[in-house]
This record gives structure tokens, C-alpha cells and sequence, in this order.
């Protein structure tokens, strides 16, 4: 197994005109599921390639352990099949001719490792993925959760030093696909190899990753723990693109009333958490974004104050839970409710959680609150 290490990497395909990765630095620790969350377009996958050894950046260094596999400015580029790393795309990409244990052992074949030990490591990680059945069959009589539990092993049964996942799960329904989650996970975390993951659903980077990255236009917006990102996002955009349903936001002013400061909204006023009140204070008479997840809200009876009051636009039941759509001032927002209540009309409100105040810069978009 072996940590990743990246330094001031940058990528452009035009000859630097225009960079789709600038200047990125990185450590995935060994071990670690590290997931490179974000949309389209954002650069994950080329940053995912660098490392594999499919694509040269144009500077910068890439680090397995303690060796350098990729510094171009040093002449130094190791290709994909020196470094050890085994690869899962979205497109399961198995030999139609081949039985499901000759596609996982074929690699190991053209290495020429020894007979029983091909059979041993294909049989444990056939047991590991539950495909132990399937091993006789070819990939054509398999339905496409037991295909990608096959792609999987395969990649896995080579023991290699890093593994590479880019969107693996998308060609499954939802079903099927919560269920690989979880499997991957709880065989990554036995096999303990360092493993990186691509994908632009957070909620699969929420639910697997020991470590997420979160990248939009080239550059790494955040990184830290699920928690870290979810609980304190460091801008508008990580704030937005984690969690559903997604962050409630509203422009409000900031002004000061005797010795107290409240976020002032033509259709509410909220007190600001005395925690919050020293750097919130800088941006008096300016608006500011206010940011309060679904969840995070708590039904009160109707008039009470420091409250958000709307009226009632739509409910989505979930089972465990309601999502009740709220009209406050002609902007529709979410609430999440977990209670006993089970129907609702008319004017709702809602009491923000004073300790999940999410506060940002109106210009710049980044957080204003610790």
C-alpha cells in the first residue's frame, strides 16, 4: 500500500493557455478512501489520470510513498503499469469470451504467478464480492450489479498499491447501487489499500470517503472528513453542492439593535448566536448570505420569535421523515421534519438552530462564521 502525494500539478491541453487543473497539492494518506467529489467539468477525473500514469501534467510531482513517479520538469514519468494501480470505470469493460474467474485471474496469469495462488486469491475475493456462484459463467449471462462486483474483483485481486474507481456505481440502479457501496467499502476498509474515487454524487462521497476532495473549475474548493464539509463548509458553492435536500439560503442585512446584531430579511428577523457576533459584526449594514440546512430547522407554534414563517407549498413524505416546502416571501425553502405531526397546511414556523448558523460573504461567497 502506499500514501499519494501530490504537488503544485497543473494540467492544460492547449499548451498552457487555459489550465483544467492549476496548481493542485495533496495528500492521500495510506489506507485512506479518498474521494474527488464535484460536477462535471471540474477536473477530477484528469486529476485521477495523472496519477494512474494515463496522463502527463504539465508540472508538478506525484509521489506513491516515497517515490516520485511523475515530475516531468525532472524527466521523470513512470507508466501506468510500473506503478501499480488497479483501475474501475463506469463501463464494466470485461472479456465477453472469458468465464467470470478467467477475466479476475487474467491478470495475475500474464504476471505468471503461480497456479494455486491464482486460485487462492480469485476464490477469497469471489467470496469477499458474493459472485462465488458466477465464477463458470461468462459476463453476458450476469445482470449489471454482479458485471461490476466482477470488474471489481478483478482490479482488487491483483493487490495493488493504490485503486482507482471513476464513477463505478453509475450504470446501477439505486438499489443495487447502495448495496455495492456498501460492500466496497467494507472490503476496501479489510483490504486497507489506499483507494481514490471519483464521482459528482455526495452522496456516495458522504457515505464512503475517509477523506473528500471537493474540486469546481480546476482547483480543490475544500478538503477534510464528510463532517468537516457538511458542518462547515468553507464557501457558498461547498455549502450548496453537499447535502440534500440542499442548503436553504436567503440575503439578509446585518444591523446592530442596542448591543446585539440580527440578520434582517423582509420576511424575518433572526437574532445572531453570540459565538457567531465578533466576525459577523465586521459586515454591519452589508447583506450577507444566511445558510440553514433543511434538517437544521424545528417546528414552533406560530408567532414565536426568531423564527422563519411561511406558508405551506408542498409536502414530500419520505417514511421516516416529511420535507415540507415552505413559500417565505415568494422564495420557496425546505424543511426537513422528523416528528409525530403527519399533515400540514397554512402557515408553518420554523426556528433556525442558532448552532447551525452558516453565514457567507455576499461578494465573495466565503464563510463568514467559524
Amino acid at each position: 500500500m502506499a500514501s499519494i502525494t501530490i504537488k503544485d500539478m497543473s494540467v492544460s491541453y492547449n499548451k498552457g493557455k487555459t489550465y483544467v487543473i492549476e496548481d493542485m497539492s495533496l495528500k492521500v494518506n495510506e489506507g485512506e478512501f479518498c474521494v474527488f467529489l464535484g460536477p462535471s467539468g471540474c477536473g477530477k477525473t484528469t486529476a485521477m489520470h495523472c496519477i494512474a500514469g494515463l496522463l502527463k501534467p504539465q508540472k508538478g510531482e506525484i509521489y506513491f510513498g516515497d517515490k516520485i513517479v511523475t515530475a516531468p520538469l525532472k524527466g521523470i514519468f513512470e507508466q501506468p503499469q510500473e506503478r501499480n494501480i488497479a483501475m474501475v470505470f463506469q463501463e464494466y469493460a470485461l472479456y465477453p469470451n472469458m468465464t467470470v474467474r478467467k477475466n479476475m485471474s487474467f491478470a495475475l496469469e500474464t504476471k505468471k504467478a503461480p497456479k494455486e495462488e491464482i486460485n487462492r486469491r480469485v476464490d477469497e475475493m469471489a467470496k469477499m464480492l458474493s459472485i462465488e456462484p458466477l465464477l463458470d459463467r461468462k459476463p453476458a449471462e450476469l445482470s449489471g450489479g454482479q458485471r461490476q462486483r466482477v470488474a471489481l474483483g478483478r482490479a482488487m485481486v491483483r493487490n495493488p498499491n493504490v485503486f482507482m474507481l471513476d464513477e463505478p456505481l453509475g450504470n446501477l440502479d439505486a438499489k443495487l447501487r447502495e448495496q455495492v457501496r456498501y460492500e466496497l467499502k467494507k472490503i476496501q476498509r479489510k483490504l486497507g489499500v489506499t483507494t481514490v474515487y471519483v464521482t459528482h454524487d455526495q452522496t456516495e462521497a458522504m457515505t464512503m470517503a475517509d477523506h473528500i476532495v471537493l474540486m469546481n473549475n480546476g482547483r480543490i474548493v475544500q478538503e477534510g472528513t464528510p463532517s468537516d464539509l457538511y458542518d462547515h463548509p468553507c464557501n457558498l458553492f461547498a455549502a450548496v453542492f453537499l447535502g440534500t435536500p440542499k442548503i436553504n439560503t436567503f440575503d439578509c442585512k446585518v444591523q446592530k439593535k442596542g448591543e446585539d446584531y440580527f440578520l434582517v430579511h423582509p420576511s424575518f428577523i433572526l437574532p445572531v448566536p453570540e459565538e457567531m457576533e465578533e466576525s459577523v459584526k465586521l459586515f454591519e449594514g452589508k447583506t450577507v448570505i444566511f445558510g440553514i440546512r433543511p434538517s437544521d430547522l424545528i417546528l414552533v407554534e406560530e408567532g414565536s420569535e426568531g423564527c422563519i414563517s411561511g406558508t405551506v407549498d408542498g409536502v414530500e413524505p419520505l417514511g421516516e421523515a416529511f420535507l415540507v416546502y415552505l413559500n417565505v416571501g415568494g422564495q420557496v425553502i425546505v424543511f426537513k421534519y422528523s416528528g409525530d405531526k403527519t399533515s400540514f397546511s397554512g402557515q408553518l414556523s420554523l426556528r433556525p438552530n442558532a448552532s447551525k448558523f452558516h453565514i457567507f460573504d455576499k461578494e465573495t461567497e466565503n464563510r463568514i462564521n467559524d
